[in-house]
């Protein structure tokens, strides 16, 4: 079967894939349709993207029949996760994005919303949040129902074998923000030290959040991740991930998904 989909009790969905080809279409499959209701509902989709493998995985959007299908021109882009470094920089996910989906695509240049590459960490967390302030203000962003938070349509994170979304990593100080949307890291355990991130309070408050893992050397971290675990096991970033009111869904292939216990779940 090329795709199996079953619910956790507490941690969401999970769509377990054979290849990465798979998982790719039904990722792309996933977007589509979010877009297509967010615009049909609020006349505009949000979206906030992570670096690392993410977007070579998007990368079907760029293809038949979704270059065509989707509604790019409603599509407001945002980062979940920034390092700061100059936006040609190797290292920069606006970079990523930019070369492997932004620029296949008819996406408005002023909706794209990267940071401000020439300040210091702590100056472009201040002014992006700012900048989404501004956004949820005029309901480009919508604004949770619980909390002052936005509520982007889409967070799409990655995770690393550490079990770190966006720029949140274990034991880090940053998870314990609150009161902010976007913070800053001048300390990361991986390079470069220099980063802004979404906070845990605005990736939870998404309307949707989606985690796409591949490779057998995360299963690890995936099982602590999603599967009901001792209570003494290190809390993974990724594990406080749990959206508010949203919905949360684990794209995974096979080798991600290898140390799942599967009598945690039921089918859908």
């Amino acid at each position: 079967m090329a795709l199996s989909e079953v619910v956790h009790k507490d941690r969401g969905k999970l769509r377990i894939h054979e290849s990465l080809d798979e998982l790719s279409t039904d990722l792309a499959d996933y977007i589509a349709e979010l877009s297509e209701a967010s615009v049909k509902e609020r006349g505009v989709f949000s979206i906030a993207l992570s670096g690392g493998s993410l977007i070579g995985l998007m990368g079907k959007l760029c293809e038949a029949p979704y270059n065509r299908t989707v509604d790019w021109a409603k599509w407001y882009i945002f980062w979940a996760d920034e390092r700061v470094v100059a936006k040609n920089h190797t290292d920069s996910n606006y970079k990523l994005a930019k070369d492997g989906l932004l620029s296949k695509v008819p996406i408005i240049p002023s909706h794209v919303h990267s940071i401000n590459d020439a300040v210091s960490a702590e100056e472009a967390a201040s002014e992006y949040e700012f900048v989404i302030r501004q956004l949820v203000k005029t309901r480009m962003v919508s604004v949770s129902e619980v909390s002052d938070c936005p509520k982007f349509d889409l967070i799409l994170l990655g995770m690393g074998p550490d079990g770190h979304v966006a720029s949140l990593f274990p034991n880090h100080a940053v998870l314990n923000e609150k009161s902010e949307w976007v913070t800053f890291l001048t300390d990361s355990p991986k390079p470069p030290p220099e980063r802004i991130t979404f906070t845990l309070p605005a990736i939870n408050s998404a309307s949707n959040v989606a985690v796409v893992v591949a490779g057998e050397a995360k299963s690890e971290a995936v099982h602590l991740a999603i599967d009901d675990v001792e209570p003494d096991c290190p809390k993974l970033p990724a594990r406080m991930v749990q959206p508010t009111t949203g919905k949360l869904v684990w794209f995974l292939d096979k080798g991600a998904a290898s140390k799942l216990d599967g009598d945690q779940f039921y089918k859908s």
